[in-house]
């Protein structure tokens, strides 16, 4: 009864914020298969948010707050995704400054997933916190400018690309991924291996979009969005389920 009552109230509070963003819209089409894409993701991104704060009451206390931290991260993404569909539907052009918006709230909370996963084991410091923010905030700001046109598209390509791969190497080879390695909690190893590879390969589209939108031309704004959709589905919806997941096979657990 109280999951029933927790998921009423969340489905409720998420529509009323998506009835104020939609209080002027444009018709979605039936043939605009990028605002379709949209609409897909998300309702995705409501139901996961439903899903993992009813869940949240259901693993150990010491994975709760990345539960929490998933939920809010997919209830963040959906909110923004309402806005960007309803900018495509009537403008037709790429939603790049919410998009941003999004990433910069959302992108930085999935990053120090890794580090509340190891804090659930007791394995984790505020070195491997601060690392992983600054990693992701450089990556972000650098790319953003360069998509924007503040600076030149292939600095903030090389910007984006060098936050990248210092959270690569803090994930696999720093401390964080030291930790998990030594930290003897099989459920935690395999997690954080699913994580790090969301990282390295969902994280992939990201620039390759970025290239082929913005520094070759060989893309056109339909096809970066979707590809930007599809990725987000897979970096947020996904990441948060494997953490799920983690939680939910150790010893603990509300039943």
């Amino acid at each position: 009864m109280k999951k029933l009552k927790l998921f009423a109230l969340t489905a409720v509070a998420l529509m009323g914020v998506s009835g104020v963003a939609n209080a002027e819209t444009t018709l979605l089409a039936s043939d605009d298969f990028v605002g379709i894409s949209f609409w897909l993701v998300s309702m995705a991104l409501l139901a996961s948010t439903a899903f993992f704060f009813i869940e949240r009451a259901s693993v150990p206390a010491g994975w709760r707050v990345s539960i929490t931290v998933a939920g809010l991260v997919t209830g963040i993404a959906f909110i923004h995704y309402m806005y960007m569909r309803d900018v495509w539907v009537m403008t037709g052009e790429s939603p790049t400054v919410y998009r941003y918006i999004d990433w910069l709230i959302t992108v930085p909370l999935l990053m120090l997933e890794f580090y509340f996963v190891l804090a659930a084991v007791n394995k984790a410091n505020s070195g491997i916190f601060w690392r992983l923010m600054i990693g992701t905030l450089v990556m972000l700001i650098g790319g953003y400018l360069g998509e924007a046109g503040y600076i030149n598209t292939t600095l903030g390509f090389v910007i984006g690309m060098a936050g990248w791969f210092y959270i690569l190497y803090e994930v696999f080879s720093g401390e964080a991924g030291k930790n998990a390695a030594k930290s003897g909690n099989k459920a935690l190893v395999t997690a954080f291996g699913a994580m790090r590879m969301i990282v390295t390969v969902g994280w992939a589209i990201y620039p390759l979009g970025y290239v082929f939108g913005y520094m070759t031309g060989g893309m056109d704004a339909s096809s970066l969005n979707v590809i930007y959709n599809a990725a987000d589905f897979l970096n947020k919806i996904a990441f948060g389920l494997i953490i799920w997941a983690a939680a939910m096979s150790q010893p603990g657990r509300a039943k």
